[in-house]
């Protein structure tokens, strides 16, 4: 069985759709077990709703929130019984095997760094992402952890991406692609230019800079890039899908014609709003932490939520932290002062 702790008081709508969530993963997945961390009366209320099977909930109090605007770091040190941090304790502990949560990401990058430690070798965490394109799952890494890399860092963040390809969508030798202004070497910052020479030196699948419209067409299966960079495209490309549907929606309601239309079509748009739909995802682990960590949308919901809780399952049961620390420990040394391999 695999004891998963779910922050009950993190995200926009909770504890509502995350109790709802942990409700239907526990029921759902019969190998997964769900601590719903957070104010237990809260909690207790909203289980109330709902029926259980196998008693397969644990409620674990932690009286305090870290709201979505505090400061991550002052938060975590100030809260030390916050929702967010009790999860991350009972994860340093053992006494879950992985932890999920919508709350501040901020805090939960900073608290798993704090509490938990980085593995061996890793310098940064980051947020690896599973984005639909045109041809299958892509990986983008980071999207929110780390702002400012080192080329070193950007290197690292292909190496657990290329792992956790492997490892979660059986992708037998994972191309990388590295996000740029464009796709000769000679572009980008002096970071993105050593960063590129690092990868090309490497054992890795790397096929060179991609630029901004590769994101979705499937071109690498792991883009790797600067939190900032990855935040900013995949909050816009979260607005752009919104205003392209409401616009189409708006003009199929024009006239009786493309309302029938629009009648016809819907069975395919409903293909396309699945496969684009972040609740599908659920979650983005936090690689390079020591310990499971998966991190959901602030405006998950009850089906997010339930995702993300089945990939923090999947994340434990393929041991990914084993094979990030096999596959760094086995690269080549890196000289601190300008980046360059050197041999071991």
């Amino acid at each position: 069985m695999i004891r998963i702790a779910v922050d009950g008081m993190g995200g926009d709508y909770a504890p509502q759709v995350v109790v709802e969530g942990a409700v239907a993963a526990a029921n759902d997945f019969a190998h997964l077990e769900v601590v719903l961390v957070g104010q237990t009366e809260a909690l207790k209320r909203e289980l109330n709703r709902h029926r259980v099977l196998g008693g397969k909930i644990i409620l674990e109090e932690a009286p305090e929130i870290v709201e979505m605007g505090e400061s991550p770091v002052s938060a975590i040190k100030k809260k030390k019984r916050s929702s967010i941090g009790v999860c991350i304790d009972l994860l340093k502990q053992k006494k879950v095997d992985a932890v999920v949560t919508a709350g501040n990401t901020g805090a939960a990058v900073a608290a798993s760094a704090l509490i938990l430690g980085l593995l061996p070798g890793i310098k940064r965490p980051g947020i690896a992402i599973s984005t639909p394109t045109l041809h299958g799952i892509s990986i983008a890494m980071d999207v929110g952890a780390n702002i400012n890399p080192s080329a070193e860092e950007l290197y690292q963040y292909a190496v657990m991406a290329d792992v956790y390809a492997r490892a979660i969508y059986k992708k037998k030798r994972p191309s990388i692609g590295l996000l740029n202004i464009g796709e000769e070497e000679s572009k980008g910052t002096e970071v993105l230019k050593e960063a590129y020479k690092l990868l090309r030196e490497s054992s890795l699948n790397f096929i060179g800079n991609i630029e901004g419209r590769d994101f979705f067409t499937g071109k690498v299966d792991c883009i790797i890039c600067d939190g900032f960079v990855g935040n900013v495209v995949l909050k816009m490309c979260e607005s752009v899908l919104e205003t392209a549907v409401a616009l189409i929606t708006r003009e199929l309601k024009k006239n009786p014609i493309t309302m029938l239309g629009a009648l016809l079509c819907k069975p395919a748009m409903e293909s396309i709003r699945r496969e684009t739909n972040y609740e599908e995802a659920g979650g983005a682990p936090l690689l390079g932490v020591d310990g499971t960590v998966i991190i959901s949308h602030g405006i998950s919901s009850s089906k997010a939520i339930r995702n993300a809780i089945r990939v923090a399952g999947e994340v434990v049961s393929q041991n990914i932290n084993t094979h990030i620390i096999e596959k760094i420990s086995s690269a080549p040394a890196i000289s601190p002062h300008n980046g360059t391999k050197v041999k071991s």
